[in-house]
């Protein structure tokens, strides 16, 4: 009784360094939320008053252009969203499904390959075909190019994140446990869906997050493989913007009509870059706390041992 309050009160901090933390997490709470902060309002600023006074967060003027302009594009804009959602969401789910079933092949210690499948795929993170011959083969052996497969089979298996899901299903799920569900008569596929999974929730959404961001932020795919305007990313649609206002605003031939420089005045190019800015990362703010208590669960769960 002694060694546990002993250990207790060990634990504990007092009044003034639990104060001093909570300053230094507020400190860094304002770092972080600054710049996000700094480019919304950015994207709702005049390029006269960025001219002006530079980035600001108060601006000498506000103004709309830059969402006007990007709104112009219309339905373009509202399809590159849709799709962008949909194979994010679908791609994170088979990424997922698929990386859990081969991280517990491989976190199977009595299964003898796990050590040379192991290190199979680690090979794989050092060495790599490269761009061409990847494009060959989505090409014209696949021909999955100018489709949705594009985004959803080449990038359906990570191996980083494989073995983070391997090392978290070792440490999290008790080898007791598995072999009394073998001792019942349980094969592995109820043991991986009825055990495994539930045990390994933090896991699993720690890398769906890191799965659904990478491909939200893909861009070069749907540059690289598609020309069809209905499965143009949303990434790659403001990429293209914006080196389309880039191309505008460095092209002598049209600056030196009058009606060129009429256009070039009016464009917005910060606050256009900016509204694209805040278009691309907003869902995956408004994603993010929904993966934030399974991070806290991941590591309670990881501080307790058998």
């Amino acid at each position: 009784m002694k060694e546990r309050r002993r250990k207790k009160e060990f634990n504990r901090l007092n009044r003034k360094w639990n104060v001093i933390f909570t300053l230094l997490l507020v400190l860094v709470g304002i770092l972080v939320a600054a710049p996000m902060l700094l480019i919304l309002i950015v994207s709702f600023s005049s390029e006269a008053s960025i001219a002006k006074v530079g980035y600001s967060f108060f601006p000498a003027e506000w103004s709309l252009e830059g969402y006007r302009y990007l709104l112009k594009m219309g339905d373009q804009l509202l399809d590159s969203y849709v799709f962008t959602i949909f194979y994010a969401v679908v791609g994170t789910v088979l990424s997922v499904f698929v990386m859990s079933m081969v991280a517990y092949v491989i976190s199977v210690r009595d299964f003898w390959l796990h050590r040379p499948l192991t290190w199979y795929l680690f090979f794989t993170m050092l060495f790599s075909g490269g761009l061409v011959p990847s494009y060959i083969l989505n090409v014209q052996y696949l021909h999955i190019d100018d489709t949705i497969w594009i985004f959803l089979l080449p990038g359906i298996c990570s191996v980083y994140n494989v073995i983070i899901l391997r090392t978290f299903i070792r440490t999290n799920v008790p080898e007791a446990l598995l072999d009394s569900a073998k001792i019942d008569g349980a094969g592995h596929f109820m043991i991986f869906f009825q055990i495994v999974v539930p045990l390994s929730k933090a896991g699993l959404a720690t890398v769906a997050l890191f799965t659904v961001v990478g491909k939200w932020n893909d861009w070069f795919t749907g540059m690289l493989y598609v020309e069809n305007p209905k499965l143009i990313p949303l990434q790659t649609l403001l990429t293209k913007l914006q080196n389309s206002v880039d191309y505008l605003k460095q092209n002598a031939g049209i600056a030196s009509t009058p009606d060129g420089l009429q256009l070039l005045r009016t464009m917005p190019k910060t606050s256009l870059r900016m509204a694209c800015t805040v278009a691309a990362i907003l869902p995956i703010l408004c994603a993010y706390p929904f993966f934030q208590r399974y991070f806290v669960q991941g590591l309670t769960m990881g501080s307790i041992k058998e």
